[in-house]
């Protein structure tokens, strides 16, 4: 295992390059004879790598922006409390967005994000995941396009960090807990 903290590999480089041209394929047909750009907000820091693949994959006009979020900290599950460090730069109100996030997890984020997203009055909210943990849900979310649905495990590496370390692998692995 090329690092000694990911017990083992759960989703390949391969598989992920799949994945993302899918999701790309689904939302360009989706969103196909808009009028404005979509405006693509990613949630910070986890999901900029998804995000940057993401787009290239997008066949339409788009805008990004990204806002800031935090619920983890430095541990491995998710406190429930929604910290929001830096916030949009522009105005959504009367446009398509889509919100990408790198994993849905209990879904707290989530549905505090789309609730402070809908009351700007945009066109549209839908939702774009990398990963999806439904089995740890505690909030309703509709995700509108999905990745890969994974078990409950702490995964890390392709943007998704423990304690800042390990976003830079290239494949989604298991954290191995000590």
């Amino acid at each position: 295992m090329p690092d000694t903290g990911i017990a083992r590999i759960l989703i390949t480089e391969d598989e992920i390059k799949t994945t993302v041209g899918r999701l790309g394929a689904e939302i360009t047909a989706c969103y196909k004879g808009m009028t404005e750009e979509l405006v693509v907000i990613g949630l910070l820091r986890g999901s900029f790598v998804f995000m940057a693949d993401l787009i290239r994959q997008i066949k339409l006009p788009l805008i990004v922006d990204f806002m800031a979020v935090s619920t983890y900290g430095d541990g491995t599950v998710s406190s429930g409390d929604v910290k929001v460090a830096m916030d949009l730069d522009q105005s959504i109100e009367g446009r398509d967005i889509l919100l990408v996030e790198d994993i849905v997890d209990t879904g707290n984020t989530f549905s505090k994000i789309i609730r402070m997203m809908n009351n700007r009055n945009p066109r549209s909210v839908r939702v774009c995941t990398f990963l999806d943990k439904p089995s740890r849900r505690t909030a309703h979310v509709d995700i509108d396009f999905c990745g890969i649905t994974i078990p409950n495990e702490f995964v890390c590496g392709y943007g998704l960090d423990y304690a800042q370390r390990y976003r830079n692998l290239p494949y989604v692995g298991v954290l191995q807990l000590k």
